[in-house]
């Protein structure tokens, strides 16, 4: 018995229609975390005892604040495709479901907006 119509098996696309590109940008932002997490770890562990400023200083700097953004970037984008997925996984009900992705989405996209409003804070006023 066939439940797929002739036209989604001529596209070749899921329920979704969007599943196979959200499994590649999802492999995509973890391959692109691992150079910028390396970097991230270094940077922390060569900082510690540093007083403010020399944080506010390094932070300001062009390299680190272009690469801090866009590990803030991938990491918020990783965390949120990721999420999606586990509750799609493991909530029933279709109305827990969207309104659990939807209040991950809100409540991690506010945290990247805080994150990347504090980068941007130092950078520019120093």
């Amino acid at each position: 018995m066939q439940f797929r119509t002739p036209l989604s098996k001529a596209r070749g696309l899921g329920s979704a229609k969007q599943g196979s590109h959200h499994w590649w940008i999802q492999r995509i932002t973890a391959v692109g975390l691992i150079p910028l997490t390396l970097w991230f770890g270094v940077a922390v562990i060569m900082l510690p005892g540093a007083q403010y400023q020399d944080i506010v200083t390094w932070i300001a700097s062009p390299w680190n604040s272009v690469l801090l953004i866009a590990t803030i970037i991938a990491v918020f984008y990783h965390a949120i495709l990721g999420l999606q997925v586990v509750i799609e996984d493991y909530i029933q009900a279709e109305w827990a479901k969207v309104s659990a992705i939807l209040a991950t989405k809100l409540i991690l996209i506010f945290f990247a907006l805080a994150a990347l409003y504090a980068t941007f804070r130092i950078t520019i006023v120093g």
